[in-house]
Protein backbone atom coordinates (compact mmCIF):
# COMPACT_ATOMS: atom_id res chain seq x y z
CA UNK A 1 0.00 0.00 0.00
CA UNK A 2 1.31 3.80 -0.84
CA UNK A 3 1.20 6.50 1.29
CA UNK A 4 0.45 10.12 -1.25
CA UNK A 5 1.89 11.94 2.15
CA UNK A 6 4.75 11.45 4.52
CA UNK A 7 4.31 10.18 8.02
CA UNK A 8 3.17 13.10 10.70
CA UNK A 9 6.68 14.38 12.11
CA UNK A 10 8.18 17.06 12.71
CA UNK A 11 10.14 16.84 9.84
CA UNK A 12 7.34 16.76 7.29
CA UNK A 13 5.62 19.93 9.45
CA UNK A 14 8.52 21.75 8.65
CA UNK A 15 9.36 20.49 5.39
CA UNK A 16 10.73 22.57 2.28
CA UNK A 17 8.18 23.19 -0.65
CA UNK A 18 8.62 19.97 -3.12
CA UNK A 19 6.62 18.85 -6.21
CA UNK A 20 4.06 16.03 -6.61
CA UNK A 21 5.33 13.36 -9.20
CA UNK A 22 3.18 11.25 -10.93
CA UNK A 23 3.13 7.42 -11.47
CA UNK A 24 4.80 4.98 -13.49
CA UNK A 25 2.04 4.68 -16.44
CA UNK A 26 2.62 2.34 -19.31
CA UNK A 27 6.07 1.71 -20.70
CA UNK A 28 9.26 3.97 -19.62
CA UNK A 29 12.28 3.28 -21.27
CA UNK A 30 15.75 5.06 -19.81
CA UNK A 31 19.37 3.72 -18.86
CA UNK A 32 19.26 3.40 -15.19
CA UNK A 33 16.41 2.59 -13.16
CA UNK A 34 16.59 3.42 -9.55
CA UNK A 35 14.43 1.82 -6.89
CA UNK A 36 13.96 4.41 -3.72
CA UNK A 37 13.92 8.02 -4.02
CA UNK A 38 15.39 8.37 -0.34
CA UNK A 39 18.92 9.71 0.01
CA UNK A 40 20.67 6.42 -1.63
CA UNK A 41 19.07 7.05 -4.84
CA UNK A 42 18.67 10.21 -4.98
CA UNK A 43 22.57 10.36 -4.86
CA UNK A 44 23.20 7.89 -7.35
CA UNK A 45 20.36 9.50 -9.72
CA UNK A 46 22.19 12.98 -9.35
CA UNK A 47 25.39 11.10 -9.81
CA UNK A 48 24.14 9.36 -13.24
CA UNK A 49 21.98 11.98 -14.19
CA UNK A 50 25.47 13.87 -14.30
CA UNK A 51 27.31 11.35 -16.15
CA UNK A 52 24.50 11.25 -19.29
CA UNK A 53 22.43 8.47 -18.36
CA UNK A 54 18.71 8.76 -18.79
CA UNK A 55 17.75 7.85 -15.62
CA UNK A 56 14.67 6.75 -13.62
CA UNK A 57 13.89 7.03 -10.36
CA UNK A 58 10.56 4.74 -8.47
CA UNK A 59 9.42 5.47 -5.51
CA UNK A 60 6.64 3.65 -3.52
CA UNK A 61 5.40 6.67 -1.16
CA UNK A 62 7.02 10.17 -1.97
CA UNK A 63 10.78 11.47 -2.15
CA UNK A 64 12.41 10.58 1.36
CA UNK A 65 9.18 9.08 2.56
CA UNK A 66 11.82 6.11 4.68
CA UNK A 67 14.49 6.55 6.92
CA UNK A 68 16.28 9.07 4.92
CA UNK A 69 13.13 11.78 5.92
CA UNK A 70 12.62 10.46 9.42
CA UNK A 71 15.86 9.65 11.39
CA UNK A 72 17.73 11.58 13.83
CA UNK A 73 19.40 13.80 11.41
CA UNK A 74 23.42 13.30 12.96
CA UNK A 75 26.19 13.41 9.95
CA UNK A 76 28.23 11.23 12.32
CA UNK A 77 31.72 10.02 10.83
CA UNK A 78 33.04 6.50 10.47
CA UNK A 79 30.70 3.18 10.34
CA UNK A 80 27.79 1.53 12.56
CA UNK A 81 30.23 -1.17 13.91
CA UNK A 82 33.79 -0.45 15.29
CA UNK A 83 36.39 0.28 13.07
CA UNK A 84 38.34 -2.48 14.53
CA UNK A 85 36.16 -5.09 13.73
CA UNK A 86 35.64 -3.93 10.05
CA UNK A 87 39.67 -4.24 10.06
CA UNK A 88 39.72 -8.27 11.03
CA UNK A 89 36.81 -8.84 8.53
CA UNK A 90 38.63 -7.39 5.52
CA UNK A 91 42.07 -6.81 6.08
CA UNK A 92 44.22 -3.76 6.94
CA UNK A 93 44.66 -2.45 3.26
CA UNK A 94 40.52 -2.66 2.51
CA UNK A 95 39.79 -1.53 6.30
CA UNK A 96 41.82 1.58 5.54
CA UNK A 97 40.52 2.08 2.06
CA UNK A 98 36.91 2.26 3.77
CA UNK A 99 37.65 5.03 6.23
CA UNK A 100 38.74 6.95 4.08
CA UNK A 101 35.55 6.51 1.89
CA UNK A 102 34.26 6.99 5.17
CA UNK A 103 36.04 10.73 5.25
CA UNK A 104 35.55 11.14 1.71
CA UNK A 105 31.23 10.45 2.01
CA UNK A 106 31.59 13.66 5.04
CA UNK A 107 32.75 15.85 3.04
CA UNK A 108 30.68 14.63 0.12
CA UNK A 109 27.85 15.66 1.99
CA UNK A 110 29.00 18.94 3.28
CA UNK A 111 30.13 19.97 -0.51
CA UNK A 112 26.74 18.76 -1.60
CA UNK A 113 24.79 21.30 0.65
CA UNK A 114 26.90 24.17 0.08
CA UNK A 115 27.03 23.12 -3.87
CA UNK A 116 23.23 23.09 -4.13
CA UNK A 117 22.17 25.22 -1.56
CA UNK A 118 20.37 23.35 0.42
CA UNK A 119 18.38 24.65 3.15
CA UNK A 120 18.72 22.00 5.63
CA UNK A 121 19.33 23.45 8.69
CA UNK A 122 23.48 22.07 8.88
CA UNK A 123 25.14 22.34 12.62
CA UNK A 124 28.69 21.41 12.96
CA UNK A 125 29.08 19.35 16.13
CA UNK A 126 28.25 15.76 17.62
CA UNK A 127 29.03 14.52 20.94
CA UNK A 128 28.97 10.99 22.35
CA UNK A 129 28.71 10.55 25.77
CA UNK A 130 29.65 8.15 28.85
CA UNK A 131 27.10 7.30 31.74
CA UNK A 132 29.78 5.55 33.48
CA UNK A 133 33.42 4.69 34.22
CA UNK A 134 33.54 2.15 31.91
CA UNK A 135 32.30 4.22 28.70
CA UNK A 136 34.34 7.03 29.18
CA UNK A 137 37.42 4.62 28.83
CA UNK A 138 35.59 3.01 25.46
CA UNK A 139 36.02 6.71 24.52
CA UNK A 140 39.29 7.47 25.63
CA UNK A 141 40.41 4.27 23.72
CA UNK A 142 38.43 5.22 20.28
CA UNK A 143 39.65 8.34 20.39
CA UNK A 144 43.49 7.10 20.87
CA UNK A 145 42.45 4.46 17.59
CA UNK A 146 41.07 7.30 15.47
CA UNK A 147 44.06 9.71 16.14
CA UNK A 148 46.96 6.53 16.11
CA UNK A 149 45.52 4.13 13.17
CA UNK A 150 44.09 6.61 11.15
CA UNK A 151 45.37 9.98 11.35
CA UNK A 152 41.44 11.70 12.31
CA UNK A 153 42.64 14.48 14.84
CA UNK A 154 38.92 16.19 15.06
CA UNK A 155 38.19 14.02 18.21
CA UNK A 156 38.24 16.14 21.28
CA UNK A 157 37.47 14.52 24.68
CA UNK A 158 34.98 16.73 27.06
CA UNK A 159 35.48 15.97 30.97
CA UNK A 160 32.73 16.81 33.22
CA UNK A 161 33.38 20.34 34.07
CA UNK A 162 33.55 21.12 30.86
CA UNK A 163 30.77 19.40 30.19
CA UNK A 164 28.75 21.09 32.63
CA UNK A 165 29.28 24.47 30.57
CA UNK A 166 28.12 23.05 27.02
CA UNK A 167 24.94 21.26 28.46
CA UNK A 168 22.13 21.62 31.31
CA UNK A 169 22.35 18.04 32.72
CA UNK A 170 24.02 15.82 35.08
CA UNK A 171 23.39 12.44 33.52
CA UNK A 172 26.74 12.17 31.62
CA UNK A 173 30.59 12.00 32.87
CA UNK A 174 32.55 12.68 30.09
CA UNK A 175 32.53 13.17 26.20
CA UNK A 176 33.48 12.58 22.84
CA UNK A 177 33.24 16.26 20.92
CA UNK A 178 33.72 15.68 16.94
CA UNK A 179 33.30 19.24 15.11
CA UNK A 180 33.59 17.46 11.88
CA UNK A 181 30.35 15.88 12.49
CA UNK A 182 27.03 17.35 12.80
CA UNK A 183 23.24 17.57 12.24
CA UNK A 184 20.73 19.06 9.85
CA UNK A 185 17.02 18.25 8.86
CA UNK A 186 16.91 14.85 7.37
CA UNK A 187 13.84 15.60 5.11
CA UNK A 188 14.77 18.77 4.24
CA UNK A 189 18.45 17.60 2.41
CA UNK A 190 16.64 14.45 1.14
CA UNK A 191 14.19 17.32 -0.93
CA UNK A 192 17.12 19.35 -1.79
CA UNK A 193 19.45 16.51 -3.00
CA UNK A 194 16.33 15.30 -4.97
CA UNK A 195 15.70 18.70 -6.34
CA UNK A 196 19.27 18.76 -7.89
CA UNK A 197 19.36 15.83 -8.92
CA UNK A 198 15.45 16.26 -11.28
CA UNK A 199 17.66 19.42 -12.48
CA UNK A 200 20.43 17.20 -13.83
CA UNK A 201 17.59 15.65 -15.93
CA UNK A 202 17.18 12.70 -13.64
CA UNK A 203 12.66 11.48 -13.48
CA UNK A 204 10.59 10.63 -10.11
CA UNK A 205 7.56 8.90 -10.23
CA UNK A 206 6.08 8.24 -6.88
CA UNK A 207 3.29 6.36 -5.61
CA UNK A 208 4.99 3.55 -7.92
CA UNK A 209 5.83 0.60 -5.63
CA UNK A 210 8.02 -2.28 -7.68
CA UNK A 211 6.21 -5.26 -7.78
CA UNK A 212 9.02 -7.54 -9.92
CA UNK A 213 12.23 -7.47 -11.67
CA UNK A 214 12.14 -9.31 -15.32
CA UNK A 215 15.98 -9.75 -17.41
CA UNK A 216 14.56 -10.03 -20.80
CA UNK A 217 17.51 -10.15 -23.49
CA UNK A 218 19.98 -6.94 -22.77
CA UNK A 219 17.10 -5.14 -20.67
CA UNK A 220 15.26 -5.34 -17.04
CA UNK A 221 11.66 -5.11 -16.44
CA UNK A 222 10.71 -3.32 -13.71
CA UNK A 223 6.73 -3.44 -12.83
CA UNK A 224 4.62 -1.47 -10.79
CA UNK A 225 0.70 -1.64 -10.57
CA UNK A 226 0.29 0.28 -13.56
CA UNK A 227 3.13 0.27 -16.46
CA UNK A 228 6.60 -0.70 -16.52
CA UNK A 229 9.94 0.45 -16.47
CA UNK A 230 12.21 -1.03 -19.38
CA UNK A 231 16.00 -0.28 -18.74
CA UNK A 232 19.87 -1.62 -18.70
CA UNK A 233 20.50 -1.41 -15.08
CA UNK A 234 18.73 -1.53 -11.71
CA UNK A 235 19.90 0.01 -8.79
CA UNK A 236 18.06 -1.74 -5.47
CA UNK A 237 18.32 1.42 -3.44
CA UNK A 238 15.27 0.60 -0.59
CA UNK A 239 16.92 -0.37 2.41
CA UNK A 240 14.81 -1.38 5.20
CA UNK A 241 11.39 -0.47 2.74
CA UNK A 242 12.78 -3.06 -0.14
CA UNK A 243 10.42 -5.84 0.68
CA UNK A 244 10.72 -9.19 -0.65
CA UNK A 245 12.07 -7.88 -4.04
CA UNK A 246 15.16 -9.69 -3.91
CA UNK A 247 15.72 -12.47 -1.53
CA UNK A 248 19.48 -12.71 -1.81
CA UNK A 249 20.04 -9.59 -0.26
CA UNK A 250 16.70 -9.13 1.88
CA UNK A 251 17.98 -12.61 4.12
CA UNK A 252 21.21 -9.88 4.93
CA UNK A 253 19.43 -7.09 6.88
CA UNK A 254 16.42 -7.14 9.25
CA UNK A 255 14.34 -3.87 9.62
CA UNK A 256 14.45 -2.54 12.94
CA UNK A 257 11.65 0.30 14.58
CA UNK A 258 13.42 3.64 15.88
CA UNK A 259 11.34 6.50 17.30
CA UNK A 260 11.70 10.47 17.90
CA UNK A 261 9.46 12.73 20.03
CA UNK A 262 9.85 16.42 19.36
CA UNK A 263 8.78 19.23 22.33
CA UNK A 264 7.06 22.30 21.74
CA UNK A 265 8.70 25.24 21.32
CA UNK A 266 10.99 26.00 23.81
CA UNK A 267 12.35 30.19 24.60
CA UNK A 268 15.16 30.91 23.93
CA UNK A 269 17.15 31.25 27.36
CA UNK A 270 15.93 27.16 27.99
CA UNK A 271 16.99 25.89 25.01
CA UNK A 272 19.98 27.92 24.72
CA UNK A 273 21.40 26.04 28.33
CA UNK A 274 20.38 22.53 27.33
CA UNK A 275 23.17 22.95 24.39
CA UNK A 276 24.85 26.00 24.37
CA UNK A 277 27.04 25.11 21.46
CA UNK A 278 23.88 23.37 19.43
CA UNK A 279 25.88 20.31 19.24
CA UNK A 280 23.82 16.42 18.98
CA UNK A 281 24.44 14.19 21.60
CA UNK A 282 24.52 10.30 21.45
CA UNK A 283 25.59 8.39 24.48
CA UNK A 284 27.16 5.21 23.56
CA UNK A 285 24.67 2.58 25.39
CA UNK A 286 23.58 -0.43 22.94
CA UNK A 287 19.81 0.85 22.94
CA UNK A 288 21.20 4.45 22.79
CA UNK A 289 19.21 8.42 23.25
CA UNK A 290 20.26 10.89 20.74
CA UNK A 291 18.75 14.28 20.57
CA UNK A 292 19.14 18.04 19.41
CA UNK A 293 17.57 21.17 19.01
CA UNK A 294 16.13 21.96 16.00
CA UNK A 295 16.05 25.15 14.30
CA UNK A 296 13.52 26.66 15.67
CA UNK A 297 14.27 25.73 18.99
CA UNK A 298 12.76 22.33 20.12
CA UNK A 299 14.01 19.30 21.66
CA UNK A 300 14.05 16.08 19.40
CA UNK A 301 14.54 13.38 21.39
CA UNK A 302 15.03 9.30 20.21
CA UNK A 303 15.66 6.47 21.38
CA UNK A 304 13.58 3.24 22.11
CA UNK A 305 14.27 0.40 19.30
CA UNK A 306 11.49 -2.26 18.58
CA UNK A 307 13.04 -5.56 16.84
CA UNK A 308 9.55 -6.50 15.56
CA UNK A 309 8.69 -2.81 13.86
CA UNK A 310 5.80 -2.55 16.09
CA UNK A 311 5.81 0.73 17.60
CA UNK A 312 5.90 0.39 21.50
CA UNK A 313 2.64 1.62 23.20
CA UNK A 314 2.46 5.14 24.26
CA UNK A 315 5.22 6.11 22.13
CA UNK A 316 5.32 9.47 23.56
CA UNK A 317 5.33 8.91 27.35
CA UNK A 318 8.12 5.93 27.41
CA UNK A 319 10.06 8.68 25.28
CA UNK A 320 9.80 11.21 27.62
CA UNK A 321 10.56 8.94 30.50
CA UNK A 322 14.05 8.69 28.77
CA UNK A 323 14.51 12.42 27.89
CA UNK A 324 13.57 13.96 31.42
CA UNK A 325 16.71 10.97 32.76
CA UNK A 326 18.53 13.88 30.68
CA UNK A 327 16.94 16.87 31.22
CA UNK A 328 14.28 17.12 33.69
CA UNK A 329 13.32 20.55 33.67
CA UNK A 330 11.51 19.20 30.13
CA UNK A 331 9.28 17.68 32.58
CA UNK A 332 6.53 19.54 31.79
CA UNK A 333 7.04 20.49 28.62
CA UNK A 334 4.00 19.08 25.79
CA UNK A 335 5.29 16.95 23.37
CA UNK A 336 3.83 17.77 19.28
CA UNK A 337 4.75 14.93 17.38
CA UNK A 338 6.10 11.79 17.93
CA UNK A 339 6.82 9.29 14.95
CA UNK A 340 8.94 6.38 13.92
CA UNK A 341 10.62 4.82 11.11
CA UNK A 342 12.84 1.41 9.84
CA UNK A 343 16.43 1.29 9.92
CA UNK A 344 18.15 -2.02 7.95
CA UNK A 345 20.75 -3.61 9.78
CA UNK A 346 23.09 -6.04 9.28
CA UNK A 347 24.43 -8.72 11.60
CA UNK A 348 27.93 -7.46 12.21
CA UNK A 349 26.24 -3.75 11.85
CA UNK A 350 28.65 -2.70 8.64
CA UNK A 351 26.93 -1.40 5.37
CA UNK A 352 25.92 -4.21 2.63
CA UNK A 353 26.84 -3.00 -0.91
CA UNK A 354 27.42 -4.41 -3.79
CA UNK A 355 26.11 -6.43 -7.08
CA UNK A 356 23.49 -9.26 -7.87
CA UNK A 357 24.79 -9.36 -11.24
CA UNK A 358 26.64 -7.13 -14.05
CA UNK A 359 23.03 -5.17 -14.09
CA UNK A 360 21.85 -4.97 -11.27
CA UNK A 361 23.45 -3.42 -7.88
CA UNK A 362 22.41 -2.43 -4.26
CA UNK A 363 23.62 -0.48 -1.17
CA UNK A 364 21.61 -1.46 2.07
CA UNK A 365 22.25 -2.02 6.07
CA UNK A 366 23.51 1.02 7.37
CA UNK A 367 22.34 -0.27 10.54
CA UNK A 368 21.70 3.45 11.97
CA UNK A 369 24.36 5.09 10.50
CA UNK A 370 23.59 6.30 6.64
CA UNK A 371 22.80 9.98 7.00
CA UNK A 372 26.26 10.45 5.83
CA UNK A 373 27.00 7.04 3.87
CA UNK A 374 23.86 6.80 2.23
CA UNK A 375 25.12 9.91 0.08
CA UNK A 376 28.63 8.33 -0.92
CA UNK A 377 26.52 5.02 -1.24
CA UNK A 378 24.72 6.33 -4.27
CA UNK A 379 27.96 7.67 -5.89
CA UNK A 380 29.19 4.63 -5.94
CA UNK A 381 26.98 2.80 -7.20
CA UNK A 382 26.63 5.40 -9.80
CA UNK A 383 30.42 4.70 -10.88
CA UNK A 384 29.60 0.96 -11.02
CA UNK A 385 27.26 1.51 -13.43
CA UNK A 386 29.71 3.50 -15.21
CA UNK A 387 31.93 0.61 -15.52
CA UNK A 388 34.40 1.46 -12.59
CA UNK A 389 33.57 -0.71 -9.31
CA UNK A 390 36.46 -0.77 -7.68
CA UNK A 391 35.25 1.38 -4.60
CA UNK A 392 32.50 -0.53 -4.95
CA UNK A 393 34.25 -3.87 -4.62
CA UNK A 394 35.91 -2.93 -1.43
CA UNK A 395 32.62 -2.72 0.67
CA UNK A 396 30.95 -5.38 -1.33
CA UNK A 397 34.37 -8.09 0.45
CA UNK A 398 32.82 -7.19 3.87
CA UNK A 399 31.93 -10.34 4.92
CA UNK A 400 28.21 -10.60 5.55
CA UNK A 401 25.43 -13.30 7.05
CA UNK A 402 21.59 -14.20 6.79
CA UNK A 403 19.92 -14.01 9.81
CA UNK A 404 19.20 -16.65 11.62
CA UNK A 405 15.49 -18.77 12.16
CA UNK A 406 14.37 -18.27 8.76
CA UNK A 407 11.94 -15.63 7.62
CA UNK A 408 9.45 -17.13 10.43
CA UNK A 409 12.13 -17.28 13.31
CA UNK A 410 14.82 -14.42 12.92
CA UNK A 411 12.67 -11.95 14.72
CA UNK A 412 12.27 -14.05 17.79
CA UNK A 413 16.43 -15.10 17.41
CA UNK A 414 17.22 -11.22 16.83
CA UNK A 415 15.32 -10.18 20.28
CA UNK A 416 17.06 -13.34 22.20
CA UNK A 417 20.18 -11.68 21.28
CA UNK A 418 19.67 -8.09 21.99
CA UNK A 419 18.39 -8.89 25.37
CA UNK A 420 22.15 -9.38 26.49
CA UNK A 421 23.06 -6.23 25.14
CA UNK A 422 20.14 -4.52 27.01
CA UNK A 423 21.27 -6.17 30.30
CA UNK A 424 25.43 -4.89 29.45
CA UNK A 425 23.51 -1.07 29.47
CA UNK A 426 22.48 -1.20 32.81
CA UNK A 427 26.00 -2.33 34.41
Amino acid sequence: MTSATHVDSYYASSANPAPEHPRVQGTVECDVCVIGAGLTGTSAALELAGRGYDTVMLEAHRVGWGASGRSGGQTIFGYACEQAKIRKMVGKEDDRRLWDMSVEAMMLLKDRIAKYEIDCDYKPGHMHAAIKPRQHRELLEWQREMEDDYGYSSLRMVDRDELASLMATGRYMSGLLDEASGHLHPLNYTLGLNAAAREAGAKVHENSPVLALEEIGEHILVKTPEGEVRCRFVLLCGNAYLGDLSEPIRTKVMPVGTYIVATERLDEELATSLIRNDMAVADINFVLDYFRLSADRRMLFGGRVSYSTIPPPSLSHSIRARMTKVYPQLKDMRIEYAWGGNVAITMNRAPHFGRLSDKVFYAQGFSGHGMVLTGFAGKLLAEAVAGSAERLDVFSRIPHHPFPGGRLFRTPALVLAMAYYRIRDLL
